[in-house]
């Protein structure tokens, strides 16, 4: 069956970093626009990254730009979101997607990782 299962998740220090992946299976990764989403307690999802099909193209939201970066590596089916200086308002479970656009929702969705930046 289709899985998408993200890991990495937790409890770091406001300036820290921390790395999140997401391993797919069960269908074709490469063909795939993959998507890092993210939600607040109490706001709505939010859309962080988002990288093309064959790695070479990557987009973020403003909020994130320049601290962020997602990756992936097809041999192993899976996307990675890199963190660094983290901020309280980081705070939230991330959630990894799987799109056949650049521009539509994803198929396929992970359960979500929480990452909690405090200190």
């Amino acid at each position: 069956q289709v899985q998408l299962v993200e890991s990495g998740g937790g409890l770091v220090q406001p300036g820290g970093s921390l790395r999140l992946s997401c391993a797919a299976s069960g269908f074709t990764f490469s063909n795939y626009v993959m998507k890092w989403y993210r939600q607040a307690p109490g706001k709505e999802r939010e859309l962080v990254a988002r990288i093309t099909k064959d790695g070479g193209s990557t987009n973020y939201a403003d909020s994130v730009k320049d601290r962020f970066t997602i990756s992936r590596d097809n041999a192993k089916s899976t996307v990675y979101l890199g963190m660094n200086s983290l901020k309280p308002e980081d705070t939230a479970v991330y959630y990894c997607s799987a799109a056949s656009s650049w521009v539509v929702r994803g198929k396929y969705w992970g359960q979500g990782t929480q990452v909690t930046v405090s200190s």
